[in-house]
C-alpha cells in the first residue's frame, strides 16, 4: 500500500464549512459509519425552478456556532439510511464545501437530528477515502492550522 500520500487524522477534528461561513466545528470521524451525517431541524423539502430543494437550520440554539440561518439548498439525494440504533429512516442529502486536512473537498451529508449526539457533524467512510485517510484514535485534531488547497 502506498502510504506517502495518506493523512493521519484524528478521531475528533475541527472543520469548516466555508459556503456557510462555520468554523472550527467538532466533527466524529465515523469508520463504522457509510454516509456523513450534519445536525440540523426544521428540514423542510420544497420546490423552486421546477427543481427538489431543502431548507434547514443548522445545529441547536444552545450551541455556540448557531446563527439562527436558514439554509437553502439543492436536494442531492434522498435515501434510506440505517441510524446508530438501527432504525432504517429516510433522510435528505445535500453536497457542500467542507475544509478538512489541507484541502477543500465536496462532501455529501444527510441531514438529520443529532442532537442526542455529543457531536454535529459525523463524518464517514464515504468520504474518508477521497483522502486517503488514516484515523488515528488515539489522537484528534490533527487537521487545523493548515493552508487550503482546492481538491
Amino acid at each position: 500500500m502506498n502510504t506517502s500520500n495518506q493523512k493521519i487524522i484524528g478521531r475528533i477534528e475541527l472543520v469548516n464549512l466555508p459556503e456557510w461561513n462555520f468554523t472550527d466545528l467538532e466533527a466524529k470521524i465515523d469508520t463504522g459509519a457509510f454516509t456523513s451525517s450534519l445536525h440540523c431541524h426544521h428540514i423542510e423539502p420544497f420546490t423552486k425552478d421546477g427543481k427538489s430543494w431543502i431548507r434547514f437550520y443548522m445545529l441547536d440554539p444552545d450551541h455556540d456556532a448557531y446563527n439562527e440561518q436558514m439554509l437553502e439548498m439543492p436536494l442531492h439525494d434522498q435515501r434510506e439510511v440505517k441510524s446508530s440504533n438501527g432504525e432504517t429512516e429516510l433522510r435528505f442529502f445535500i453536497q457542500t464545501k467542507i475544509e478538512f486536512f489541507n484541502s477543500l473537498y465536496t462532501i455529501e451529508f444527510s441531514l438529520t437530528d443529532r442532537s442526542a449526539m455529543k457531536y454535529p457533524l459525523l463524518i464517514g467512510r464515504k468520504f474518508l477515502r477521497k483522502g486517503p485517510f488514516i484515523v488515528d484514535v488515539t489522537n484528534k485534531n490533527l487537521s487545523k492550522n493548515i493552508k487550503t488547497k482546492e481538491s
